[in-house]
């Protein structure tokens, strides 16, 4: 009987004791949830946050293509407004002013080409410039003997091949001196309305940091991504990504706190977090600064930029990346518009 009695377990012989130990585990219990909600309440920030295990599975086609699509509706809602950044009225204009802005930004192409197009209207007047005169002209945009040379190469070419006119078909374009695939999409989608994908360092950087995909290569990569959109959405698509490279998604320190497309991104984290200090990265109409267009859209919120030779002070408000492509900043000839 004493043994027996021994091995009776202690929670039978004292059942206050279980009952209270029982309310404690309870209360415990209870207590962690509300910190857990209280914890989850104060930090809004990481619903943003992409989901870690999610992004550990491998993506299906199927699931890419419906995030790519879904970035791409979220950039429409952000920037309805969203243009080509060259100031242009005729392709003509489109033309040579996508080739001054290699290795520059747009707003000093818009800044220098008022001069330029009131000197040379036509292809046939920019033929026949004197190749010094010319290149005093455009001497702001940089590198400026090489892209004379083929500015006064495209307008020979467009004289004597084209009957003075730029010609709408990409297989024409690309045989003009200082014109390459993505100078002709330019000029397609933006002049002649021919859908395009312009595949400059913004789109490239973007489309890799959302996994869209791993090509360096411009033509891979733009193969790659029109694959994943109706050719109807090309055009604005480069549009919407340049505009989100260049306002938010920076090269050195993207705003990830202040994007749109934080939850859908398996890059974020790249760059600040905190709302507030994203904010600040901010650039263009969206961080209350001066456009890149001395003659935007009607239709754009933000400010016109000022004119060449207007006050400092109005251009260092518009804080630009530097528009160069790798390994090509030494180069003699002009290479694609990295802008």
């Amino acid at each position: 009987m004493g043994e027996q009695g021994s091995a009776e377990p202690a929670e039978t012989a004292n059942p206050h004791k279980t009952i209270k130990q029982t309310k404690a585990a309870e209360a415990a219990k209870g207590a962690g949830a509300t910190g857990a909600r209280k914890t989850a309440q104060a930090r809004p920030a990481d619903a943003a946050r992409p989901r870690k295990a999610a992004a550990a599975r491998p993506e299906s086609r199927l699931a890419l293509v419906r995030r790519a699509r879904r970035i791409n509706r979220e950039l429409a809602d952000m920037y309805p407004y969203a243009h080509p950044e060259l100031d242009f009225e005729n392709p003509f204009q489109l033309l040579v002013a996508t080739v001054l802005s290699a290795q520059t930004t747009d707003l000093r192409v818009n800044q220098t080409t008022p001069a330029l197009f009131a000197a040379y209207p036509t292809p046939e007047d920019m033929a026949a410039a004197d190749p010094e005169a010319l290149e005093q002209l455009i001497r702001p945009t940089g590198f400026f003997r090489a892209k004379a040379k083929s500015l006064l190469g495209l307008s020979a070419a467009l004289r004597d091949r084209f009957d003075g006119e730029v010609p709408g078909r990409l297989e024409d374009l690309v045989t003009l001196p200082g014109v390459g695939r993505k100078t002709a999409n330019v000029v397609l989608g933006n002049a002649f309305g021919v859908p395009g994908l312009t595949v400059d360092t913004h789109f490239g950087r973007l489309v890799r940091r959302w996994k869209w995909t791993g090509q360096e290569d411009p033509e891979k990569v733009e193969a790659e991504i029109a694959a994943l959109f109706p050719k109807s959405e090309w055009t604005m698509l480069s549009h919407r990504i340049i505009f989100h490279g260049r306002r938010v998604c920076h090269a050195r320190k993207p705003a990830c706190g202040a994007c749109p497309i934080a939850p859908l991104c398996p890059s974020y984290g790249e760059g600040e977090t905190d709302p507030d200090k994203a904010k600040k990265l901010l650039k263009y109409e969206l961080g209350g600064q001066p456009g890149q267009r001395l003659r935007p859209p009607t239709d754009y919120p933000g400010r016109p930029a000022a004119p060449l030779g207007a006050t400092a002070s109005l251009e260092a408000a518009a804080p630009l990346e530097a528009a160069t492509s790798p390994g090509s900043a030494g180069s003699a000839a002009p290479v694609e518009a990295a802008e």
